[in-house]
């Protein structure tokens, strides 16, 4: 019975939620969300809540084939409009990657992410994969702690960017069900 819970749980898909879902532009975007949330709302602001080697989540660590026990670095921020949060964004890379293929993360302090991952020519976005998550999902309970989540259930989206062959997991939870009028 905990297996198939598990399973459930790490359940990630490759289908975003149907069209004409309010987020479904959003979710499905390769693009930069940082960039394009900025060209949507008139106070775009990130808020670094916090950046430290911790234990990744199961299905973190199978995505980035790290061992039982191992730690990463776990780099979790803030998109807001003002005081509204629209993105709690979580990003996990292994530690031995600060030194090599990821070393600029350790240097972006309060910048978004997106500046290194969509301005560099050498990293590669593989597939975006989708999931509805609640408070059985560590992500939902992290965005729990830090913002008031009004939703029993939010979208999240998460891809795998490598550079030389290295790879670091975003993952952007949704916390509002419109992001920004279009």
């Amino acid at each position: 019975m905990r297996t198939l819970r598990l399973l459930k749980l790490d359940a990630w898909r490759t289908k975003p939620p149907a069209h004409p879902h309010p987020l479904h532009a959003w979710l499905t975007s390769r693009h930069s969300l940082t960039s394009r949330i900025k060209a949507h709302v008139q106070n775009f602001n990130l808020v670094r809540l916090r950046q430290q080697a911790q234990l990744p989540n199961i299905d973190e660590r199978r995505e980035l084939s790290l061992r039982a026990g191992e730690l990463a670095i776990v780099r979790e921020v803030l998109l807001r409009d003002g005081a509204r949060v629209l993105v709690f964004a979580h990003s996990v890379v292994a530690r031995r990657d600060l030194h090599g293929a990821w070393r600029g993360l350790s240097r972006l302090g309060g910048r978004p992410l997106a500046e290194m991952l969509f301005h560099d020519q050498s990293v590669v976005r593989l597939a975006v994969e989708y999931r509805k998550i609640d408070s059985r999902h560590p992500l939902f309970r992290r965005a729990c702690e830090v913002v008031p989540v009004a939703a029993g259930a939010v979208w999240a989206r998460r891809s795998v960017f490598l550079r030389r062959g290295r790879p670091l997991l975003v993952t952007e939870v949704f916390l509002t069900t419109t992001v920004a009028e279009e």
